[in-house]
């Protein structure tokens, strides 16, 4: 499969996220607490899979036995999911979706580079280059100018 289709899912991904926040922002007030609004929104997440795996990965079910002995860190994505979804309810209606993305994506593409790099966390190593150094600059320019608004 090509590329692009991935490309194109990325991007529908973070489409997604950009309506994610203020969503969970609306549900914050609607509930009148970021915490209460964040597990509210990670438990109707986990009913969505639950029933995706009760379709569709039935089996899936059986490898729950091992958990118990993944390393601990390797469990620590659900605790930054929930970090970051807290995070964005209480910045989005603050500083607004735009500002709050930026840095979002401008903190991440700093990270990605980095892991990139030395291939950390099981991510293909890809070295630091002139193209990547100008592209994660232009990146950060772009999140000052569209905070600067």
């Amino acid at each position: 499969m090509s590329n692009i289709f991935y490309y194109l899912l990325a991007l529908i991904a973070g489409m997604g996220i950009a309506a994610q926040g203020g969503i969970n922002a609306q549900l914050r007030s609607a509930l009148g607490s970021p915490v209460m609004a964040t597990l509210i929104s990670f438990l109707v997440g986990t009913i969505v899979i639950i029933i995706y795996l009760l379709l569709f990965e039935r089996t899936s079910f059986s490898t729950l036995s091992q958990v118990k002995s993944i390393a601990l860190y390797k469990l620590s994505g659900g605790i930054i999911g929930a970090l970051y979804v807290c995070g964005v309810i209480i910045l989005a209606p603050k500083i607004g979706a735009a500002n709050m993305l930026g840095l979002i994506v401008g903190g991440q593409m700093i990270l990605a580079v980095v892991l990139d790099h030395y291939g950390l966390l099981g991510f293909a190593q890809h070295s630091v280059n002139l193209y990547r150094i100008m592209g994660t600059i232009l990146l950060i320019t772009g999140v000052v100018l569209i905070i600067k608004n």
